[in-house]
């Protein structure tokens, strides 16, 4: 008897593209990039994001009709996760509860905070269940990994879970071996950069690439604390603005003026001094913070994987590699797997090879 075949929508939120697929189980049948432009996005500056809903939502729906796909060959619809609460690793049923938080917001307003909305508002109309997969608040940390030198602040796992994930159990069936039985440091370099240590097929330690580890192409990572203090306290920036600089203005481009990497290694062979320097910088920073989390593996790594959009840089990755092979072999997965991910996490719940995580169970909202 041939096994079923499942049919999943698999939509991935960012701040200026919403990107689809449709996937017949582990198969790619329609892949898309919807790109917004700067006239489009213009119209919700400085307002909620889910204000977005109604125009992303049309864009997907187009799309779809324009590829012959319709929601009444769909089973499942499975969006990026957002900023909530601290979850274990897994796939989440999208409920009311899980909707009201993203809409609150009181973890931050980000694109991601889009997907559930998006894949309940599809799903409900093609009646069939919606799903989130590993968000950015998936939470693994061990006891140790969380006190942050103060007894006022406890650090935050946020991070792109998600791909990373997906990376590294990835890695794992080509070595033909259980992801819970290595022990691996996953390098998301992205707009932000994300630098974890797996064990045990766990998260044990992040680096969260909004407020730590090395700065990225907009985001300003960990910074001295005593000088942010005086920049927070002297009345020239209110808390949006310093949530700006630090997140979106911050890192490679508060120093050049850009956040395209090819840009700068385009200023670099021209001779731009300081463009390299910036650059070498960023690369020393990452190497600095995978090093430092091989110390949580007591330097017994099996590998070190590389993902995200800046591991297709052929100038990036050899120069970091250089820095780090010592530690461990570096295996280089480019770009993103986030939309295969989100398909297959809904693929194994419709499988019944795991059973879907419930948002809002007590034993469930922290790990």
């Amino acid at each position: 008897m041939p096994a079923a075949e499942f049919k999943i929508l698999a939509i991935n939120p960012g701040a200026t593209s919403t990107k689809i697929a449709v996937y017949t189980n582990e198969r790619a049948e329609v892949v898309r990039n919807l790109r917004h432009s700067d006239e489009e996005m213009e119209e919700y500056r400085g307002r909620p994001i889910l204000d977005q809903l109604e125009f992303r939502e049309a864009l997907i729906e187009r799309e779809l009709s324009g590829t012959g796909s319709t929601l009444k060959q769909l089973h499942a619809v499975a969006g990026r996760g957002g900023l909530l609460r601290p979850l274990a690793s897994g796939t989440y049923r999208v409920n009311q509860e899980m909707l009201d938080e993203l809409r609150a917001a009181p973890y931050g307003e980000h694109a991601s905070n889009l997907g559930a909305h998006l894949a309940h508002r599809i799903a409900q109309r093609a009646g069939i269940e919606a799903f989130i997969v590993d968000p950015v608040s998936v939470d693994e940390l061990g006891d140790l990994a969380r006190l942050s030198g103060s007894a006022l602040l406890e650090r935050q796992s946020l991070s792109h879970a998600l791909n990373t994930k997906a990376v590294a159990k990835r890695f794992a069936r080509e070595q033909g071996r259980p992801y819970e039985e290595l022990r691996l440091i996953v390098v998301h370099l992205g707009s932000g950069t994300s630098v974890s240590a797996h064990e045990g097929g766990r998260m044990i330690d992040l680096s969260n690439g909004r407020q730590e580890g090395p700065f990225s192409t907009d985001r300003a990572g960990a910074l001295p604390a005593m000088k942010l203090a005086e920049l927070c306290f002297s009345g020239k920036y209110t808390l949006k603005q310093i949530d700006d600089l630090m997140c979106r203005q911050g890192g490679v481009f508060s120093y050049l003026g850009t956040k395209d990497l090819t840009e700068v290694e385009r200023r670099i062979a021209a001779g731009d001094t300081k463009a390299r320097l910036v650059y070498d910088a960023m690369i020393y920073q990452t190497a600095k913070e995978i090093g430092a989390l091989a110390t949580v593996l007591r330097g017994r790594v099996h590998a070190i994987l590389l993902t995200g959009g800046m591991a297709y840089s052929d100038k990036l990755v050899p120069q970091l590699r250089a820095m780090i092979e010592w530690i461990a072999p570096v295996h280089v997965y480019p770009g993103e797997d986030e939309l295969e991910a989100l398909a297959g996490g809904a693929l194994r719940v419709l499988r019944g090879e795991e059973q879907a995580c419930e948002f809002g169970a007590a034993r469930l909202q922290t790990v």
